[in-house]
């Protein structure tokens, strides 16, 4: 039940109420008045009557004929009789169903009954009496009697109550709608207020009510607009804020997991979920030890809650397949007051950092290893000859050329690692032209010519038509010479290489097939590592530094091409490059 049909409820039975007992007050007063007045009209008609009788010589002169005009006159019956109780003149009509036997009757039972000298007032079936003494000449000469019908009274009773009914109806009509009228004049601000102050319950905090500009109920409506307003900024401050955390939670880079006071995995973000694949349906709102499975980490979380220090630890978990390297940072969360609230892990992937820090300590190995070979070479023919063996021209030339081949793998070797540092800088650009594929093979082919003739091993080439692509002639060369020059080294006597050159619709490819050694499945990821040799004393032997195919994989990325690579061993290797036909 709203407010306002709880006040007009009220007000209806407090205004029923109030006008029922004015009413029935209202109604009593005017039935003791007309009653009165009804009484005091038979006694002053009585008397008059009374007094004309006796004005006119008493009962011996009384006039028929005027007592019945009189009669009609005043609507009442007149009665009179002698002192012995005997009826000289009766006009009747006025007492209904009354025969003159009861009306007699009635009278000489009301003079037997009189006390004192007086007149008197009875009422008896459904008729009122009034009786007067008449006297003349100082002595009792009768009595006078006035009745009319108790209907009369009646009626007028019930005329009293209607028009009491009907205005008091009419008065609770207009009180009605004028009490509707304020009631809802001062109700509807406060159930708007209401409905406003559900809506801003609920969250809806776009909801306004109406501002009246009168008393209370306008101050109220305007303080709620006003806590509304206010909440709404705070909203809009508070998603904005939580738009901005969630950002960067999910996008700091780092895994992260929070865990609450009692153990329950709280939140995980975007970086923990792909570094773990793990699922939020089975991590969120679970005890850190039932779903985590590594035990360094709940180790680590269980050193955090039992000590509440910071930790900062590397551990090497296993992911799948992989290794990983992890700096996990953990830190508790304390409150308001110091209130314990959880634990807070960050975990750091620096799995490339470990790979770039042992890519650089295995650098500086294979650097330091085949720069020493050639060097020991140099110098232990140098120290040779410088002990005597100069003056044997056969040691002499021998040793010569000895030194002359190490240094030349000397300076191939440095002129590799400058090619490659060159490259891998990050301003190293290309210098982009129109070249064409078959012109830049038939050069390669014929720069190695020499070299495949020595080693007796065919070199073919087999190409579908003319293959022109944007790229770095220069470049592009260095690739093809590096790849034919490593089949022509790994490809035995009697044996072959071809080129076959094609395109399709996005790409030109190049492929270098050798019928040599192969290489073990195992190792073809590794090739394009720098000093990885699948075959070390041989590729040693024949000049090569191990650099070769690492100088091709940063020249094919920077063409954003591509290269495959598909062996079997003892029937050799494929080398697959494609290339993009529009840069």
């Amino acid at each position: 039940m709203t407010n306002r049909t709880q006040l007009l409820f009220a007000l209806v039975t407090l205004i029923i109420a109030v006008l029922l007992g004015l009413g029935i007050l209202l109604g009593q007063l005017f039935k003791t008045h007309y009653l009165n007045n009804f009484h005091e009209r038979l006694k002053k008609e009585a008397r008059i009557i009374t007094e004309v009788i006796e004005d006119d010589g008493g009962l011996a002169t009384l006039d028929a004929r005027k007592m019945e005009e009189m009669s009609k006159i005043l609507n009442a019956r007149f009665t009179v009789m002698d002192d012995g109780g005997g009826i000289i003149l009766d006009t009747g009509g006025n007492a209904a169903g009354a025969s003159p036997e009861w009306h007699r009757g009635t009278i000489a039972e009301a003079i037997a009954q009189r006390e004192g000298a007086g007149g008197g007032a009875f009422q008896k079936g459904g008729v009122q009496y009034y009786w007067e003494p008449v006297h003349y000449a100082g002595k009792l000469e009768g009595h006078i009697f006035l009745s009319t019908e108790v209907s009369v009274i009646k009626q007028a009773y019930s005329q009293i109550w209607w028009i009491l009914t009907i205005s008091l109806g009419l008065a609770l009509a207009v009180i009605l709608m004028l009490g509707i009228k304020i009631a809802s004049r001062y109700t509807k601000p406060i159930e708007s207020a209401t409905n406003v102050a559900i809506e801003l319950a609920k969250g809806n905090y776009r909801a306004r009510t109406y501002e009246d500009r009168n008393g209370e109920t306008g101050m109220l409506s305007a303080s709620i607009n006003i806590l509304a307003r206010n909440l709404q900024e705070l909203r809009k401050t508070q998603e904005m804020q939580q738009d901005r955390l969630t950002a960067l939670i999910e996008n700091m880079g780092s895994g992260l997991i929070l865990i609450d006071s009692r153990g329950y995995i709280n939140l995980i973000n975007r970086p923990y979920k792909e570094l773990f694949q793990a699922d939020p349906r089975e991590h969120l709102y679970r005890l850190y030890h039932e779903v985590i499975e590594h035990q360094e980490i709940n180790e680590l979380i269980e050193e955090i809650f039992m000590t509440e220090q910071k930790t900062r630890r590397q551990l090497v978990l296993p992911i799948g397949i992989h290794r990983r390297h992890f700096e996990v940072y953990g830190v508790p969360i304390f409150g308001m007051d110091n209130v314990w609230k959880g634990v807070l892990l960050v975990f750091h992937d620096i799995t490339e950092l470990k790979k770039l820090e042992q890519m650089r300590k295995d650098f500086v190995a294979n650097v330091s290893h085949e720069l020493k070979t050639p060097i020991t070479s140099i110098k232990g023919f140098s120290e040779t000859l410088l002990d005597g063996a100069m003056n044997d021209k056969d040691a002499l030339e021998a040793f010569l050329s000895i030194i002359l081949k190490e240094s030349d793998r000397l300076q191939s070797l440095i002129q590799d690692l400058l090619e490659l540092s060159k490259i891998e800088q990050h301003g190293f650009r290309l210098n982009i032209t129109d070249v064409n594929l078959n012109s830049q093979i038939k050069d390669v082919m014929a720069i190695l010519k020499g070299k495949a003739e020595e080693r007796q091993v065919a070199v073919e080439m087999d190409a579908e038509g003319e293959v022109v692509i944007p790229g770095d002639p220069d470049r592009l060369k260095q690739v093809f010479i590096n790849l034919l020059s490593n089949a022509l080294n790994y490809t035995p006597k009697q044996g072959s290489v071809t080129i076959f050159l094609s395109e399709d619709e996005h790409h030109a490819v190049v492929k270098i097939v050798d019928t040599g050694m192969g290489i073990e499945q195992s190792e073809i990821p590794r090739i394009f590592e720098r000093f990885y040799r699948v075959d070390k004393a041989r590729s040693r032997n024949s000049g090569g530094t191990g650099l070769g195919l690492a100088i091709v994989k940063h020249i094919m990325e920077a063409h954003k091409g591509i290269i495959e690579v598909d062996s079997e061993v003892g029937k050799g290797t494929t080398f697959t490059l494609r290339l993009l036909k529009n840069a």
